[in-house]
């Protein structure tokens, strides 16, 4: 993120008098802050958690639609489009939740059938 210097305005005029009518010996700087705003924070996209879904997760290929979407994303943010960068940034979110929870039942499903098989294979051969 860039940082700008803060920008300061200095009075130099006298800022109060004393009874006499003369003015006040403190004839110190008035420093005023002036508060620039910060940009609009951009949109996630999703990258790293896409391309660990395309790798790890990847049934019916939502981990890597997940990840086109997501570059989708990357490329109109980098254009300075940040509706259609949020609108690529949500549907790769939402293609990565359901590949993630997608790998996760298959993973126990598929350890569950790895168990019943060889506890069948080993009580068979038991009798």
């Amino acid at each position: 993120m860039e940082s700008h210097p803060q920008s300061v305005s200095i009075n130099m005029q006298p800022y109060s008098w004393n009874r006499a009518g003369s003015p006040a010996t403190a004839f110190g700087p008035t420093v005023t802050p002036v508060v620039q705003p910060q940009p609009a924070p951009s949109p996630p996209d999703f990258v790293l958690w896409s391309f660990f879904n395309t790798v790890y997760c990847n049934y019916f290929c939502l981990g890597f639609i997940a990840l086109v979407f997501s570059i989708k994303s990357r490329d109109r943010k980098m254009a300075h489009d940040p509706a259609t960068a949020g609108s690529y940034g949500r549907t790769a979110k939402h293609l990565n939740i359901a590949a993630l929870c997608l790998g996760t039942v298959m993973t126990i499903v598929s350890i569950v059938l790895v168990v019943i098989y060889f506890n069948s294979l080993w009580a068979g051969s038991h009798l």
